[in-house]
């Protein structure tokens, strides 16, 4: 029996130990005050700073405490907003969609009291896109856009800072692409002016007004911008009210540029290849006209369908415009030059094939008629050619006459010899009446240039050339 009591007694006092280990860990742990048998208190343990509770942002802002679906002021004179803009790229110009491409800084400054807040270094404080969602910013929005957006790699990029007297600057990069109303009659020796318009959507200029924060200063643009078809030569700002029937009257802030465009390229792909196919097609008035292969191939084929290419190729890459423009005026100018080189040539060939069929029938009624030709005739007529001034017409359209000279007739037979000089011919032509002859030898005379068809070719190889040379002189003086 002794022994069970030692047994039990040593049993609780093993439990008594342990169960006092475990309130002092749990004490440890949590930090709690441990008071001694004599009344003696431990040290308290320094809190941790890292698992102390800050202070909100929206408490520092009292966002919670106003109603910021309604504009700073409500029911008071307009809030004025100051914008500036910073352009980082002009991405691209489009004839075709009569667009371009801007991406550019864009911010605003206003004052909202109700974001005041009280500061012992007079610091701002900056926050990101995610406080915008709760507070009242302008609404601005890009007039005649297409598309736009704001920039979210790797976050939305925009940027919020409050300063302690209620003033915020807002500010987010963007990308639009907006409409310019171009006119292409001058292309391409133009110059073209685009905008880009800002303006509140929602308020009228008699609750918000928009206006440029440092007028022309406040646009700045990065120098290496530049475009590939384009010089720029302009960037400034202006500002006007714009009316809506429904809605009333707004503030519009205009950024305008003007842009004037790169001829150089133009010259390559168009100008250039224009005049040498009509130089090409001049060519052919120095090829014989018997050639027809050859001329044909030269100033039809040729010349005709690689300015076809040209013109084709020239508006494959411009609107549908119902007006002419400048390339237009040289393309097609060029383009008859080498058709009328084409007529040219048709109207030699027909020419000499009715001359050839004129003086084979003129052969065949003379070796018909067989008569000769002598002085004792009543009714002759004489023609002199002298000095070589008779042409091939002449001379095969005379085939089958017998050639002998006048002399007198009471001159003696010793005295009627040829004369000396050969370049002295004397033809009798022996008619049948008088009148025909005389109608015969106007119709020679009247179609001696005609049948001369070398002639024809003689004159454009000067009034082609000349007449383009004078064409191009007006045409750069007036564009250029």
């Amino acid at each position: 029996m002794p022994y069970l009591n030692r047994t039990l007694l040593l049993l609780c006092q093993s439990r008594t130990a342990e169960a006092r280990k475990h309130r002092q860990r749990v004490r440890r742990w949590t930090g709690t005050e441990e008071t001694q048998k004599h009344g003696a208190s431990l040290p308290k343990k320094p809190p941790d700073v890292t698992k102390s509770r800050k202070t909100k942002t929206e408490h520092l802002l009292k966002v919670d405490d106003h109603d910021f679906t309604m504009r700073p002021a409500f029911g008071g004179p307009a809030i004025p907003v100051g914008v500036d803009v910073q352009v980082e790229s002009l991405d691209s110009i489009s004839e075709v969609d009569m667009d371009f491409t801007m991406t550019l800084y864009l911010r605003h400054y206003w004052k909202d009291e109700r974001l005041s807040f009280s500061s012992s270094t007079n610091k701002s404080m900056t926050f990101d896109g995610r406080l915008v969602k709760k507070i009242w910013v302008p609404d601005v929005f890009f007039v005649h856009s297409k598309r736009s957006f704001i920039h979210d790699t790797t976050t939305d990029n925009i940027m919020l800072r409050v300063f302690p007297d209620g003033h915020v600057l807002y500010s987010l990069r963007v990308t639009v692409t907006a409409a310019c109303n171009m006119d292409f009659s001058r292309f391409p020796l133009d110059s073209q002016t685009c905008s880009l318009e800002l303006e509140s959507y929602a308020y009228t200029d008699e609750d918000l007004m928009l206006y440029w924060k440092s007028g022309d200063e406040s646009l700045s643009t990065d120098d290496r911008i530049s475009l590939s078809q384009f010089l720029i030569q302009k960037f400034h700002t202006t500002s006007r009210l714009a009316f809506y029937s429904s809605t009333g009257w707004y503030n519009r802030l205009y950024i305008n540029f003007t842009l004037r465009r790169h001829i150089f390229f133009f010259l390559l792909q168009t100008y250039f290849p224009a005049t040498l196919m009509v130089m090409l097609s001049w060519v052919s008035f120095w090829i014989d006209r018997r050639a027809v292969p050859a001329r044909v191939s030269l100033a039809g084929i040729t010349t005709v369908l690689t300015m076809s290419t040209i013109i084709t190729g020239v508006n494959a890459s411009m609107p549908r415009v119902s007006y002419i423009k400048a390339v237009d005026i040289y393309l097609w100018v060029s383009f008859v030059f080498v058709f009328l080189s084409v007529l040219e040539y048709a109207a030699v060939n027909y020419l000499s094939t009715v001359q050839d069929r004129r003086e084979r029938k003129m052969r065949e009624r003379a070796r018909s008629q067989s008569l000769p030709c002598t002085c004792s005739i009543s009714q002759t007529r004489t023609m002199t050619m002298l000095d070589g001034t008779y042409s091939e017409a002449d001379t095969n359209s005379l085939a089958g006459y017998t050639e002998e000279p006048m002399v007198p007739e009471d001159e003696p037979e010793e005295k009627q010899k040829v004369p000396e000089k050969s370049e002295h011919m004397v033809v009798h032509l022996s008619m049948s009446t008088e009148s025909a002859g005389i109608k015969k030898r106007k119709s020679l005379r009247a179609l001696n240039i005609i049948q001369n068809t070398h002639a024809i070719d003689k004159y454009s190889r000067m009034i082609f050339p000349g007449s383009y040379i004078f064409f191009n002189l007006i045409y750069w003086s007036v564009y250029c």
